[in-house]
């Protein structure tokens, strides 16, 4: 997916006037300094595996509907410790492998530890698309009894990235 490309010219205007004969100070328009800020100030630097996974869901959101305003960290909430009846009567909800303590670890039926859900607590989670897909697909049917649809993905995504 391409990104519309943006130039920025970044004026330095000092907020103390710069004694008489001082020759150090930034020069206005600096190309580095510019590109720098432009970058810190966009987060086009620190854009990750994550949120190109969450903008990929936005955009299938968006075309199925819309009226779709964003992701919800709260309908993620909500989504994660709600109890469904469509999928497997001893997986009822998330929590019930996953824990309602989402920084905990959990274990699945068999007794195998599952890690921490929240990034807070295991970092690298959520960093591999197809393996978020893989287990979106395996959990959301064991829970749902049907696949999550991409709003309820980026509203889970954004729940946990915030744990």
């Amino acid at each position: 997916m391409d990104s519309p490309q943006v130039q920025l010219t970044l004026r330095i205007v000092p907020l103390i006037p710069v004694p008489k004969g001082v020759t150090h100070a930034p020069k206005p328009d600096h190309p580095l300094l510019a590109a720098a800020l432009a970058l810190t100030l966009s987060g086009a630097g620190i854009a990750g595996p994550r949120e190109d996974q969450l903008s990929q869901y936005a955009s299938a959101a968006k075309a199925a509907d819309p009226k779709f305003a964003g992701f919800s960290a709260e309908r993620g909430k909500t989504l994660h410790t709600q109890a469904f009846t469509g999928g497997k009567p001893d997986t009822p909800s998330c929590t019930s492998c996953h824990g309602k303590d989402t920084r905990g670890a959990g274990r699945n039926p068999s007794g195998k530890t599952i890690e921490a859900m929240a990034v807070s607590v295991t970092p690298a989670r959520y960093t591999d698309p197809a393996k978020v897909e893989k287990w979106f697909k395996r959990n959301c049917n064991e829970v749902l009894g049907r696949e999550c649809t991409v709003k309820e993905k980026g509203d889970w995504l954004t729940f946990m990235l915030g744990q």
